[in-house]
C-alpha cells in the first residue's frame, strides 16, 4: 500500500496539479491585494471627496496600501521559488532512480520453445 502511494505521488500530473493549486493560490493573493489595496481606494477617494467629507481620516480609509500589495508580490515569488526548487529536487531524485533502474541488469531471457528442442535433442544425443 506504501508503494502505491509513493508510485501515485511521483506521477507527473499530480505533481503538476499540486503546483498548480498552490502557486493559484499564492497568485490569489497578488489579486486580492491589487483589488483591496489599490483599485479599491484609488476608486473610492473620488467618491469621498464627492461625498463631501472634508476630513478624509473620519472616513476608515488608509488610502492605498502599496507595501501590502508589495508584501503580497514578494511572498508570491518566495512561494514560487520554493515550489521550483522542490519541484527540482523531486525530478532529480526520479531521474536518478530512473538511472539506477536502467543500470540493474535485466533477468536473462527464457529460451525460446525452438531452443528448449533444441538443448532435448542435445541431451538425447549426448546420453545414448
Amino acid at each position: 500500500m506504501l508503494k502505491e502511494f509513493k508510485d501515485f505521488i511521483s506521477r507527473g500530473n499530480v505533481v503538476d496539479l499540486a503546483v498548480a493549486v498552490i502557486i493559484g493560490a499564492a497568485f490569489g493573493a497578488i489579486v486580492t491585494s491589487l483589488v483591496a489595496d489599490i483599485i479599491t481606494p484609488l476608486i473610492l477617494q473620488p467618491v469621498i471627496e464627492k461625498a463631501g467629507v472634508a476630513n478624509l481620516a473620519e472616513v476608515s480609509w488608509n488610502g492605498v496600501l502599496y507595501g501590502k500589495f508589495l508584501a503580497a508580490v514578494i511572498n508570491f515569488f518566495v512561494v514560487a521559488f520554493c515550489i521550483f526548487m522542490i519541484v527540482k529536487l523531486m525530478n532529480r531524485a526520479m531521474s536518478l532512480r530512473k538511472k539506477k533502474e536502467e543500470e540493474t541488469p535485466a533477468a536473462p531471457a527464457e529460451p525460446s520453445n525452438e531452443e528448449k528442442l533444441l538443448m532435448e535433442i542435445r541431451d538425447l544425443l549426448k546420453n545414448k
